[in-house]
């Protein structure tokens, strides 16, 4: 049976990196403040040239550099973003054109921090039928335009950055060969963004309070845990496996508290889960694609090993993916 296989990845970060420090000239906060609740240390945030879909191109031209496979010979380009350069057209529809993918068609996705989970199960989808298909796949945001910068509860948390891979069929045993993705939209209001202001009187309503991200924290954090937790452990069972037989696990780069959290609970060896929040922040869409390319370059994943992928974000949308590397 042919399996989506990842060929190659690849990553885009901005320039800047703000530290700490920084934030403490800007917001009333500490270094120790964020350190000890989040596990951040620095973040990249965005500048000029560095618009959304332009960390995506520079992604994903590294990523197609690795394959080899030139930019004409996509099918498809699917960019998962919260954080898009225009409401309309498409981030991936910007990519299509700086890339000159003349032969793909594009759309973005929105499933929040897990929109390239969603995204990656998406394309096997794609493949199984069409196994020749190749496929752009591509986390990318510029959070710093949707953080409200005057609290210190939500500004401190997020990066910017892309990460991207591309991906096509193949029947040697290795690529994703299982996912467990949920959502709960009662829970919506825990973690959101409004869209602009409505220019419709009779749509506005009452609790519009600005394009910015919002969240309950401690809410947020007894759900993340406990959602993946349960998605975790349930993809295992179904595909008869154990924590034992992971590889790596990438969980979305959210916060140190959680992670710590989720890896005692699963019972994963602290040696087998990436982590590169510290330096990057959570970058929601982007997050497990960039640190999924840092993982590759660093050689931490080894060819068939299993890769377990878990994810939690806004909708509430979460979820769980498996792949053999």
């Amino acid at each position: 049976m042919n399996k989506a296989v990842i060929l190659g990845t690849g990553s885009c970060l901005p320039e800047r990196v703000v530290t700490n420090a920084d934030l403490e000239k800007m917001v009333d906060t500490t270094d120790e403040w964020i350190t000890s609740r989040t596990g951040i240390s620095s973040r990249h945030i965005a500048g000029e040239n560095e618009q959304n879909y332009q960390l995506a191109t520079k992604a994903a031209r590294r990523a197609l550099a690795v394959t080899g496979i030139d930019a004409q010979e996509l099918d498809l380009i699917i960019v998962a973003t919260i954080s898009s350069h225009m409401i309309m057209p498409s981030t991936a529809c910007f990519v299509q054109a700086e890339l000159g993918a003349v032969n793909a068609f594009a759309y973005d996705i929105n499933a929040a921090c897990a929109g390239f989970t969603y995204g990656l199960d998406l394309a096997s989808n794609y493949i199984q039928n069409r196994p020749d298909m190749k496929i752009l796949l591509i986390g990318a945001e510029t959070l710093s335009a949707r953080v409200n910068w005057e609290d210190r509860n939500t500004c401190v948390l997020f990066g910017d950055g892309a990460g991207a891979v591309v991906l096509s069929g193949s029947k040697d045993g290795r690529g994703v060969f299982g996912s467990s993705l949920h959502a709960d939209g009662k829970l919506w209001n825990l973690l959101c963004m409004d869209s602009p202001e409505s220019l419709n009187p009779e749509l506005r309503h009452d609790a519009w309070q600005g394009t910015h991200i919002r969240m309950s924290g401690s809410d947020i954090f007894k759900h993340a845990v406990r959602m993946m937790e349960d998605s975790v452990t349930g993809l295992l069972r179904k595909h008869d496996l154990s924590i034992a037989d992971i590889g790596l696990m990438i969980p979305h780069q959210a916060n140190i508290r959680i992670l710590s959290n989720l890896r005692d609970r699963l019972g994963v060896p602290e040696e087998k889960v990436f982590i590169n929040l510290g330096k990057r922040g959570n970058t929601s869409a982007a997050s497990i694609p960039i640190a999924l390319d840092e993982a590759h370059r660093q050689g931490r994943l080894v060819r068939g090993d299993i890769v377990l992928l878990c994810t939690f974000g806004g909708g509430l949308t979460w979820g769980s993916l498996l792949l053999r590397w």
